[in-house]
């Protein structure tokens, strides 16, 4: 039988991942000879044997690859026969081009663990332990090809027995770039506040101890640091919750198994699969009652947000009788998390009591990724560890474009033919240090990936940071996005969906073509171009920005527009009447009042309007607690009504009046909370049903921050469903302002086709 050859080439996530000797392995089953090797362009394969084993060989490269292999392309060709001899994998070969993707930090792989946990075993216990199937990646690495020279761990020699399972083809450890042990590895140690060495045999199971006292360790581990506490104990989180300056909002939960998650939370079938899934996120799970976890840990709210342990550390520091830990970001509110060790000393210290730190380096800092099973599948809210960079697969072939994204939670995207690549959670770049690590990411991404990009795409906000360095960079063509058509693309791109579309972008905040605050928008997009179809009436936001802090401001705003000065309603009475009437003669003489037609103002002015929250303490609070006290069932609905030219305006007078008569009824907080919602969903399906009934679009794309309320968005899934419309939504990429880069990106690169 004839011996053919052929040539190889992949792309993806194909390093780093045991691919080579999967290939290697793959190879000898079918008895093929060649080669196989690392380059910056992915991995490349040599192969010669009888033709239908080579099919096999390439049928099972797709079918059985690596756990955290993915494959983007795929390019077989023939060859000449060179008649070799054996099968071999070669040494990494550089390259001027670029084209491989690295793989994210992954959870420590059940293998790992059970040697972990085999006293027999050489690195039992040993905080490091990691194989090609597990342990870090992006966060350790410099540059391509993915090896140790160019990773964090270029700082350690090898001992003879880790450097005999690196070099093995057959063991699983076969270039595993961050491969240790006890003998050669990194190593934990565990210091006080004043940065002096405490003596200790074994620093975890002290840590352990502290934290049963009640103290606030600082931890390092993948992606930066984490603050913990034992989250039983009511005055340790309290206390955490003083010195980090987060006086409200929800804190991270961790535990070692589902066991001991389901003492405290409610966990679905498809809840457990998310918890146990590679990337280990942070899934937000129903509260139980009467449960030991401290109430401080996520006041105000039905859920925990709870995560596995994810590397060996945790799983030490997890063990019971701990049920589960604080683990939030080590920083103080709103900074970047910290990632070096001087660093957390120099910051951390004002909180942490102790610190437990190890000597391998992180290169680039990554939060935790949060999740929620929402509308019958899982969503991604905040897409950082274990995700990225793995890229967003794209149905049209773009240019080099970097995307900046926009001003909260902010991340940045960079394309290269059918891959965007978005970054982790940058945050919030109103803050000078956030602003920095925004800039870091442009550089480091743009390193790693090989993109020098020369369409650069920002928001048309012109005080954003992020504008501001797109507008700074030289010989870039620079287009700016308006917010609310990059949140539609978005989802539009993570679909592979070509326009037009009907598209519902609601938000908090967006800057609109008019100068105005957009976030209550129905567009009809395509994705280099969009019509404002109808909007929410605009309102006065009284004060600018303080009404996002102070919700009373948009609920006066708003029975201003309906009643002018003669309404007086009970939550009033806990404002000062001396700021109520500044703000009300503000709102008279048009200072410093922007007009919004924000979706997420309107949540947070109902919210003020019916007792529940004046002031809040992180963004969405008060329609967050709008959202909890919510029924299941409602019976009746508010008016609502638009005009007739286009741009449509949606009235909210009705919906006001409606609600100010309940209160005077003396009707309850929740059955309001569940009216409004419930007249959302009725008044956007119904303008809907107009919109289709104007251009005949079926196709509705619902994008932006305000469909984190799982009331609205599966309530709105379910009513145009049934109405016949095709529903599109985000699963991969956060519905909120973390998915904002995607879009601009695609806008600006089908843009720029007009403009070349």
């Amino acid at each position: 039988m004839q011996v053919i050859a052929k040539t190889i080439n992949i792309n993806g996530i194909v390093q780093g991942v045991g691919f080579r000797p999967f290939i290697y392995q793959l190879a000898q089953k079918y008895y093929l000879s060649g080669e196989v090797a690392n380059t910056a362009m992915g991995v490349s394969i040599y192969v010669e044997g009888l033709e239908k084993d080579i099919d096999s060989f390439c049928s099972d490269i797709v079918s059985k690859k690596p756990p955290l292999a993915q494959i983007t392309t795929i390019d077989i060709q023939p060859a000449l026969v060179q008649n070799r001899n054996g099968f071999h994998i070669f040494p990494s070969q550089s390259a001027d081009v670029r084209s491989t993707c690295i793989a994210p930090d992954a959870s420590v792989c059940d293998a790992c663990l059970h040697e972990f946990l085999d006293p027999n075993d050489r690195r039992y216990l040993y905080p490091f332990i990691n194989c090609t199937n597990c342990g870090p990646r992006y966060t350790i690495i410099e540059d391509i090809p993915y090896d140790r020279p160019k990773t964090s761990m270029k700082h350690f020699l090898m001992c003879n027995a880790c450097s005999s399972e690196y070099n093995n083809p057959g063991n699983r450890r076969f270039h595993a770039q961050p491969n240790a042990c006890p003998l050669c590895g990194p190593y934990v140690t565990l210091y006080d506040s004043s940065q002096h060495p405490v003596s200790t045999d074994d620093p975890i199971s002290h840590v352990r101890t502290l934290l049963k006292q009640g103290f606030i360790i600082a931890i390092k581990g993948i992606g930066g640091f984490h603050l913990a506490v034992d989250a039983e104990n009511e005055d340790a989180v309290c206390r955490l919750r003083e010195k980090k300056l987060r006086i409200e909002k929800p804190f991270a939960l961790m535990s070692f198994s589902i066991e001991q998650i389901v003492n405290y939370a409610h966990v679905r079938d498809v809840d457990k699969q998310a918890l146990l899934t590679v990337q280990r996120p942070i899934v937000l799970l129903s509260k139980k009652e009467n449960s030991t976890i401290s109430k401080h840990v996520a006041p105000n709210t039905s859920f925990w947000g709870v995560m596995l342990a994810y590397t060996p550390i945790h799983v030490l520091l997890t063990q019971p009788p701990l049920i589960a830990l604080v683990m939030t970001s080590g920083n103080l509110s709103e900074e970047p998390i910290v990632i070096s060790n001087d660093e957390a000393f120099s910051r951390l210290s004002p909180i942490a009591d102790f610190f437990m730190i190890h000597n391998r380096d992180i290169y680039v800092r990554t939060d935790d990724s949060i999740v929620r099973h929402m509308g019958n599948d899982c969503r991604v809210i905040r897409r950082s560890r274990g995700y990225v960079p793995t890229p967003i697969l794209l149905k049209h072939k773009l240019p080099h474009v970097l995307a900046c994204g926009a001003e909260l939670k902010n991340t940045i995207c960079l394309t290269k033919d059918e891959c965007a690549f978005l970054s982790q959670h940058i945050g919030d770049i109103e803050h000078y240090e956030t602003y920095v690590f925004f800039q870091n990411t442009i550089q480091h991404m743009q390193r790693i990936l090989d993109i020098q990009p020369r369409i650069i795409a920002y928001d048309l906000h012109p005080n954003y940071l992020s504008t501001q360095y797109a507008l700074e960079q030289d010989k870039m063509v620079k287009i700016g996005i308006q917010h609310h058509h990059a949140h539609i693309v978005s989802c539009m791109a993570e679909n592979q969906v070509d326009g037009p579309v009907i598209g519902l972008a609601f938000d908090g905040t967006g800057y609109g073509t008019d100068g105005h605050i957009w976030g209550g928008e129905i567009l009809i997009g395509e994705y280099d171009r969009f019509i404002r179809f109808g909007h929410l009436a605009y309102t006065p936001m009284i004060g600018g920005n303080a009404a996002i802090k102070s919700p009373w401001r948009m609920a006066i705003s708003y029975l201003y527009d309906v009643f002018g000065h003669g309404i007086d309603l009970p939550f009033l009475k806990s404002i000062n009447s001396q700021e109520i009437g500044f703000a009300k003669r503000m709102r008279e003489k048009k200072i410093n009042t922007p007009l919004t037609s924000s979706l997420g103002r309107l949540f947070d002015g109902v919210a003020s309007m019916i007792g529940l929250r004046n002031h809040v303490t992180f963004e969405g609070q008060a329609a967050i607690e709008l959202e909890m006290i919510a029924k299941d069932h409602c019976t009746s609905r508010y008016e609502y009504s638009w005009s007739k030219d286009i741009p449509h305006v949606i009235s909210i007078s009705q919906l006001i009046e409606g609600i100010v008569q309940d209160l005077n009824s003396n009707v309850s907080a929740s059955d309001i909370s569940t009216k409004f919602h419930c007249t959302l969903i009725d008044m956007f399906a119904d303008f809907c049903v107009h919109v289709r009934n104007q251009t005949g679009l079926n196709r509705v794309v619902l994008s932006g921050g305000v469909f984190q309320n799982a009331i609205l968005f599966c309530g709105l899934i379910n009513s145009l469903s049934l109405q016949g419309f095709e529903v599109i939504t985000h699963r991969l990429v956060p519905v909120n302002d973390g998915g904002i880069s995607l879009g601009q990106a695609v806008i600006s690169a089908f843009i720029a086709k007009t403009l070349v």
